[in-house]
């Protein structure tokens, strides 16, 4: 698919799952019913001992904790890429505090009403919820401390460019933890090729190790893998698309599936020759 195609199905995904409760999300096969694509509770984290958890804004869509390990402190300035309906956001509020400020990016019309929705729900006035592209994040350069992310970066098609603009928007020695998931070994073509695997955060991921060159080819340093998990997708998913030849080969070759939440540091705002310093 192209990019622009591949951005429409997944906002048009999101967008109906936007409309769904998380229980109603955990029990469809994608969040969306019928859609025979990922069950998104194969990657989901517990948030319940979290504080700053609201259960309303959480839809069971993220891969990982990363505000666990995103060294957010008090009066920071924090962006949630892809911040679906605050969850994430939301968590952060409570770490930075009424003199810090979060930031939540999205796409998708349905996801944004609903962050602000819940946001306005809770009072909070430090909590601003913007569309936008991440490839074209609509966020001044050097304006965050703390950038997050939550099994999105995946989905998007120019990876590159995404990591380009995160390392725009950090403040020289902010620093950004995003969950995601990535790939260790070559998938099937058939999942490969498959739209309703991209925007179950499979078919869109890319190798681990191409991932992390990336963030380094972009300027950042001191990139570390804090948490990783790896991520059994159920055979009668896989079946959907793999014979079960296939689907043997797949279990036997060693290929694997990853959640991982990566760290990474903004100590050289020059290392893109960018007019920032």
């Amino acid at each position: 698919m192209e990019s622009s195609e591949i951005k429409e199905m997944v906002r048009g995904t999101y967008s109906l799952i936007a409309l769904q409760t998380k229980e109603e999300n955990d029990a469809s096969c994608c969040g969306v019913g019928n859609c025979c694509t990922v069950d998104y509770a194969v990657f989901s984290e517990n948030y319940n001992e979290l504080e700053g958890y609201h259960a309303d804004a959480d839809l069971g869509l993220g891969c990982g904790l990363p505000t666990e390990f995103a060294q957010i402190k008090s009066g920071d300035v924090v962006v949630d890429l892809g911040s679906g309906a605050g969850n994430d956001c939301f968590v952060a509020r409570a770490i930075v505090g009424d003199s810090g400020k979060v930031i939540g990016v999205d796409f998708t019309e349905t996801m944004i009403e609903k962050a602000r929705e819940n946001a306005d729900k809770l009072g909070f006035n430090n909590v601003e919820f913007r569309m936008g592209d991440i490839e074209n994040i609509p966020i001044a350069a050097n304006r965050a401390d703390v950038v997050i992310s939550n099994c999105v970066l995946n989905l998007v098609p120019n990876k590159l460019q995404a990591f380009k603009e995160m390392f725009r928007i950090l403040k020289i020695d902010g620093h950004f933890s995003v969950s995601d998931v990535v790939l260790v070994g070559d998938l099937p073509e058939n999942i490969k090729n498959a739209a309703e695997l991209y925007a179950g955060c499979v078919s869109g991921a890319i190798q681990k190790d191409e991932y992390l060159k990336l963030l380094k080819e972009v300027g950042f340093e001191n990139i570390s893998v804090q948490k990783e998990k790896k991520v059994i997708i159920p055979d009668e998913i896989l079946r959907v698309y793999l014979t079960d030849s296939e689907l043997e080969e797949f279990r036997n070759n060693g290929a694997g599936i990853y959640s991982i939440t990566v760290y990474g540091e903004k100590s050289n705002c020059c290392a893109l020759e960018q007019d920032c310093c």
